[in-house]
């Protein structure tokens, strides 16, 4: 009797966890679908002014791979970068400058803020001196990109035309991170289908939807709006400052884009395992509010709707029990099935697939050891700086 209630309820759990992937397949704004991309192209009547803000941390070893892109932006309006060295230690704004005279191209400003105030991420202390120097030009729009990004030549006249065609008031790309490594292979282009499941981009998109959020290393913002919204003061506090930040201008009445890039790529390489399971593990707690009930909840559905399929499949297999193995087979199919559309956009091969269950666990592992460092001391810890919980610092406003 205790087999048998135990097999029933691994079949019954099997099928509340079909029933989940049924419903992230159908109602979850087809999250899996990579088509949500920029539309093609129409030139507005003008062209705006554009100043361009690269906050930037000891990156002289992804500089020369992506500044040179921005140098080189085929644009027909105004356009100027503001790279902010954040107190780097390697030589970051002395490399910009050389970069920029060699190479010539859009002009550049190297400015520094100095060390962030309490309450400020380093990163968003930097955009906010990166605007400061912006705004005395006059520009129109703002494109927040990271020092790790690189841009095609008419990736900037692409986002531009985007917003002005379609009145956004943010359009961002999620940039293609690099596949290269064994380790990239298996974990990024999962990083960014698991984003696409909570925040799927078809929802962002849609005015009056309460679904919001950017991609950091891409982001044009008018500068009416960032003003309005009091980019970025408002969420200086924020570690996952692209989601607040769209939160912020979408919470105001804004309206915003987010879509995959074809044009916007990552330079930045992470290939260990070490180096990812940091990528995910500073800000996940984060993510969760530093909030150990959704901890649990979290937790707990990554089990029930990446672990379970495979689990009942082997249990069902293992013991005779027919339902329970069809179940968890049908579960990790209909998985499998979501995660291919987003291999084929990183051109992985789709063998990958199945193996999803695995990579999630890894993120769950990533997820713990998050809060697991937070209370330690040691959460949202980044070149050197370990960021509070928000509600531990003053909220002081700098002069």
């Amino acid at each position: 009797m205790g087999h048998t209630a135990r097999v029933s309820a691994i079949a019954w759990t099997a099928a509340v966890s079909l029933a989940a992937w049924l419903w992230l397949l159908l109602c979850q704004g087809f999250f899996w679908r990579t088509d949500v991309r920029l539309p093609r192209r129409r030139d507005p009547e003008d062209w705006p002014a554009v100043g361009i803000v690269v906050p930037a941390r000891d990156e002289a070893a992804v500089l020369p791979a992506s500044l040179p892109s921005l140098l080189a932006q085929d644009y027909p309006g105004q356009a100027e970068i503001f790279l902010v060295d954040d107190g780097s230690s390697d030589g970051t704004g002395e490399l910009a400058r050389a970069l920029a005279h060699a190479r010539g191209g859009l002009p550049l400003t190297v400015g520094s803020p100095g060390e962030p105030p309490p309450g400020w991420t380093g990163k968003l202390w930097a955009v906010r001196h990166g605007i400061a120097l912006a705004r005395a030009r006059g520009p129109e729009f703002l494109l927040l990109t990271d020092a790790d990004i690189a841009h095609e030549p008419d990736s900037l006249r692409e986002l531009v035309a985007a917003a002005r065609t379609g009145g956004f008031d943010v359009v961002s790309q999620m940039a293609r991170l690099r596949v290269e490594s064994r380790w990239e292979k298996l974990v990024v282009p999962a990083f960014v289908y698991f984003f696409a499941q909570l925040y799927p981009f078809r929802r962002i998109g849609r005015e009056g939807a309460r679904t919001a959020a950017a991609a950091g290393g891409c982001v044009l913002l008018r500068a009416e709006t960032a003003e309005r919204a009091r980019i970025p003061e408002a969420i200086r506090q924020s570690v996952i400052d692209d989601v607040a930040l769209a939160r912020t201008v979408k919470g105001g009445g804004g309206h915003i884009w987010l879509g995959l890039a074809e044009k916007v790529d990552s330079v930045r390489p992470y290939p260990r395992l070490h180096d990812l399971w940091r990528m995910v593990s500073r800000s996940a707690y984060a993510q969760l509010r530093h909030n150990p009930l959704l901890l649990l909840g979290t937790v707990v559905g990554l089990a029930l709707v990446y672990l379970v399929p495979p689990a009942a499949l082997v249990a069902g297999a293992s013991t005779g029990d027919a339902a329970t193995a069809v179940l968890g087979a049908l579960a990790w199919l209909v998985m499998t099935g979501t995660y291919v559309p987003m291999l084929r956009y990183y051109l992985q091969p789709l063998w990958l697939a199945p193996l999803l269950p695995f990579t999630a666990f890894l993120y769950l592992l990533m997820t713990v050891d998050s809060a697991v460092q937070h209370c330690r001391g040691r959460g949202a810890a980044w070149k050197g700086r370990t960021y509070a919980r928000p509600d531990t610092v003053t909220d002081e406003q700098p002069s």
